[in-house]
């Protein structure tokens, strides 16, 4: 089976090939401005966006939706504007976040059980099972046979409360254990796609090696390491939709997770000084005293 990329939290949009806006501006401030309620000028904002060439109208555009939508709160003082993550907003990027930089490290060893969810959602009502297969995919659930998802994980819990909210009575949810003797090609690890997973991982290495050798050689500077250093996270954020940390036990040898996250964090917190010079430049020319707020944060450490 393929595999199959889920979708994030309603509250926040979707990611598009090659970064949204309006995803980016979100990313910046959960990044940058770590922990912050105060205002930052909209002028500010479109500069920051500028450095990933999204033009002043794209900017400005992202600014207005994300304020309609509830994400960002705007004040005014005579002629200028500001936007403020709302409380809403930082909650889930906070949530986020820690899910993110915490995806792919150590965890204890696999106890071989599965959480199973057989269902039975009539043809006819497609919405209803749209919505029953992202919740499931979001909570690291793949289909194994049409109406059988299965979990390596403990998701009694989040998938029963899927199914009520839902009202999806014709459904069971159990956990099981493999049967010694059974058939080989019905084993659940195959609702993922490895060959393909392996390819993603693959993929961020060959990527973010050239880049790891230019940063050892003091080859990067500020304004390059903010782009690499959001390019990155947007790569990994990406990560735990396609792969739900698949237990080690059941993965082949030579698996690349750990090494695509040795790389992440070497990275992500690596650049993590470069990146904010670059983020109190931009900000300071609009206020310098605002720039002084500018706070970020590594995978190990929390705040910087």
């Amino acid at each position: 089976m393929s595999i199959q990329p889920t979708s994030p939290p309603a509250d926040l949009p979707r990611v598009q090939a090659g970064g949204s806006p309006q995803h980016l501006l979100l990313t910046l401030l959960g990044d940058y401005w770590y922990g912050q309620r105060a205002p930052l000028l909209s002028g500010a904002l479109v500069a920051l966006l500028g450095e990933f060439d999204i033009t002043e109208v794209s900017a400005r555009a992202a600014l207005s939706r994300l304020a309609r939508r509830g994400l960002l709160e705007q004040s005014k003082s005579g002629r200028r504007t500001s936007y403020a993550l709302s409380e809403r907003a930082a909650q889930v990027l906070a949530e986020g976040r820690g899910h993110i930089l915490s995806f792919g490290a150590e965890r204890t060893p696999w106890t071989g059980r599965w959480t199973v969810a057989a269902f039975s959602v009539p043809e006819d009502d497609r919405s209803r099972r749209h919505v029953l297969r992202t919740r499931l995919g979001w909570h690291g659930f793949a289909p194994l046979y049409d109406g059988l998802w299965v979990s390596p994980h403990e998701r009694v819990v989040e998938v029963a409360s899927i199914l009520s909210e839902l009202d999806i009575d014709r459904a069971t949810v159990f956990t099981a254990e493999l049967a010694d003797g059974g058939p080989t090609g019905g084993h659940p690890i195959k609702a993922w796609d490895l060959a393909a997973l392996r390819a993603e991982y693959e993929r961020i290495l060959a990527a973010y090696e050239p880049v790891r050798r230019r940063w050892h050689g003091g080859r990067i500077g500020t304004a390059e390491a903010l782009v690499v250093r959001t390019a990155l996270m947007d790569e990994w954020r990406t990560m735990p939709s396609l792969d739900p940390e698949l237990p080690t036990e059941l993965l082949p040898a030579h698996w690349p997770r750990a090494a695509a996250r040795a790389l992440f964090v070497e990275l992500y917190d690596g650049l993590t000084g470069l990146a904010e010079q670059r983020v109190v430049q931009v900000v300071s020319g609009f206020d310098p005293d605002l720039a002084a707020l500018v706070r970020t944060h590594t995978s190990r450490t929390g705040n910087v």
